[in-house]
């Protein structure tokens, strides 16, 4: 019996991980309800909002309590940042916070009505932090151009959108998001916008190195739950890549032959 294909593991910035599916921290109702869908989703990498989280420089529930940095790989975000400038001032805070941690997911959004990336304040901050030797998985708009022009500054990862941040739409223009598959060298994550299961298995399927996603598991009806599902999606997702899928035909194909068939 053939032996059962064993994937490679996901390489981001001399990190290696095994699962494909990061998870954000925010919109649970509480942080057992964090843990608890994190756990059940098996991400080993998960991301939070350095403006709106407590990490221990306030009183109160702290994030690193339920997100244990010597169990994941954490990944300060820049959520919340219109600028350059203040994208640039919240990666260094992250830094400092975090005793000189340098992988951060890199956002600058264009307005607070779609939250759709501000590429050219994008470009700014990217190149600032690679300067200062931050490694940087930047979150963009779905444009090969500008994707080619991140991995170009030395972008450690690619996220482009598969649509608004928090709308649930799910991957709106495939052919674009395959066309930065195609090609780019370092991994491509779609970032914003999964709405369920099949969202996250249509990422992989196009090739995807990874999904990250948040809203989608926490605004769930049952985010334990929906975090599962996710884990599955996203695992059946890369295993049918990885298969490759049969020919799409104009016409019917039978399963079984005809020739040589016992006839009544």
């Amino acid at each position: 019996m053939t032996d059962f294909f064993q994937d490679q593991p996901l390489r981001i910035a001399g990190h290696a991980f095994t699962s494909r599916l990061l998870v954000g921290t925010g919109k649970y109702k509480d942080f057992d309800e964090t843990a608890d869908a994190i756990a059940a989703s098996g991400a080993e990498v998960v991301t939070f909002a350095v403006r709106r989280t407590n990490l221990g420089q306030e009183d109160g529930p702290n994030l690193l309590d339920v997100v244990p940095p010597e169990r994941f790989t954490l990944l300060p975000n820049t959520a919340g940042c219109y600028t350059a400038k203040d994208a640039v001032r919240t990666c260094k805070l992250a830094r400092e916070l975090l005793d000189d941690h340098k992988l951060v997911k890199l956002e600058v959004l264009g307005d607070d009505s779609t939250l759709y990336p501000n590429v050219v304040e994008t470009l700014k901050a990217a190149e600032e932090l690679l300067r200062d030797g931050f490694d940087v998985m930047v979150y963009t708009s779905d444009d090969p151009i500008v994707a080619q022009e991140l991995e170009r500054l030395g972008c450690c990862a690619i996220m482009p959108l598969g649509s608004l941040i928090g709308s649930g739409h799910g991957i709106q223009n495939p052919h674009n998001i395959r066309l930065i598959i195609e090609q780019a060298n370092v991994p491509v994550l779609v970032d914003a916008g999964i709405g369920t299961a099949s969202d996250a298995a249509m990422a992989m399927e196009l090739g995807c190195d990874g999904v990250l996603m948040n809203s989608a598991i926490a605004h769930a009806r049952q985010p334990v739950l929906m975090a599962s599902a996710m884990k599955k999606a996203v695992e059946a997702g890369r295993e049918a890549f990885l298969a490759g899928r049969m020919p799409r035909r104009q016409s019917a194909d039978p399963s079984s032959p005809f020739a040589g068939r016992i006839n009544g």
